[in-house]
């Protein structure tokens, strides 16, 4: 599994998903925050995390995975390349621990939930925390945040670590910038309120989603602020745009294509739109070249707000098996 690819959709599950909280599932999982924990267990955890943290900051690959868990272990490429993408970011940089959770999840489910710390009767409080979990394997569960800044600015890394025996293995590693740009989330969630201001729906909505992207270290994780700003961006998303396991139609010349996905994504050091949709086929690439264009052009022709908030589109032509074939248009070479 490559734990650094992760489904958009899944952060607007989390966000709701103390809906469907029940006592039964409290039971299945449990979690405690740092604040609960015994100085013992919090003290290892912590301190796995940091040593884990240093590995990575070093970008001792051999190292990480000899600690990992046989599974994360046995297909170690996605944690080797996010160490070495943000290696530049992390020499020489100190990992600050700004919170641990330890996730009892001994009662196996298919959707395992964790819901840490105080919550009232509107949700979420101040410092609580929710995690979601697909076909989680068994066991104790260590989830370490930590702030790493360089010149280049702050980086979230997290660390989700599983218990074995009396030790702590790797069992996860995320790393992401929490500005982009140079602009952080507040900077955002401005942008995509004063995009709603003017009637710019679409470029509200994936600005609510930008926003709320650098404000959570992880996409399996909500918090009070990510649930306010979940609820804030529900009133900006319009009903073309394919979420939740839904496609839209885009028509673009003779052909509609199924929008399945359509979401703000960083490239370089460029914010740009991505946009996916079903192919039958990918194998003819010139074929698809052209595709991709024309999904690109019906879309901002479609939506000609997007030049505002976009340097580019990046259109994924995606057949049945899931193989992509993906073209990048700068905003001004969409004509």
């Amino acid at each position: 599994m490559n734990r650094t690819s992760l489904w958009l959709n899944l952060v607007f599950w989390i966000a709701v998903s103390f809906l469907g909280f029940s006592p039964l599932s409290a039971h299945a999982q449990s979690c405690q925050t740092s604040s609960d924990l015994e100085a013992p267990p919090r003290s290892a955890i912590t301190a796995a995390g940091q040593h884990f943290f240093d590995m990575a900051a070093k970008g001792d690959v051999a190292s990480l995975r000899q600690s990992a868990i046989p599974s994360l272990a046995a297909d170690f490429s996605g944690i080797e390349t996010t160490v070495k993408d943000h290696q530049q970011d992390l020499t020489g940089v100190q990992g600050i621990v700004k919170a641990v959770f330890l996730l009892d999840g001994t009662t196996p489910v298919a959707h395992a939930e964790f819901y840490c710390g105080v919550f009232g009767k509107n949700g979420q409080t101040t410092g609580s925390a929710v995690f979601y979990f697909d076909n989680l394997p068994a066991g104790k569960y260590g989830v370490v945040l930590l702030d790493a800044t360089s010149a280049k600015g702050r980086m979230m890394v997290s660390l989700i670590l599983q218990q074995a025996g009396a030790e702590w293995k790797l069992g996860g590693l995320y790393m992401k910038a929490a500005q982009v740009g140079g602009h952080d989330s507040d900077w955002f969630l401005a942008r995509a309120r004063e995009y709603k201001a003017k009637g710019q729906m679409h470029n509200a909505f994936f600005f609510f989603t930008q926003a709320r992207s650098l404000m959570s270290p992880l996409p399996f994780m909500s918090t009070l602020a990510t649930d306010k700003l979940y609820d804030e961006s529900q009133a900006a998303q319009t009903a073309d745009v394919p979420t939740n396991g839904k496609s839209a139609d885009l028509p673009a010349g003779t052909t509609t294509y199924k929008l399945t996905a359509l979401y703000p994504e960083v490239v370089g050091n460029d914010l740009d739109l991505i946009v996916k949709y079903q192919a039958a086929d990918i194998s003819n690439t010139n074929q698809v070249y052209q595709n991709n264009v024309a999904v690109i052009k019906a879309l901002v022709a479609k939506y000609p707000e997007l030049r505002d908030a976009f340097a580019g589109v990046v259109a994924r032509a995606v057949d049945p098996s899931g193989r992509d074939y993906g073209t990048l248009l700068a905003m001004k070479d969409v004509k």
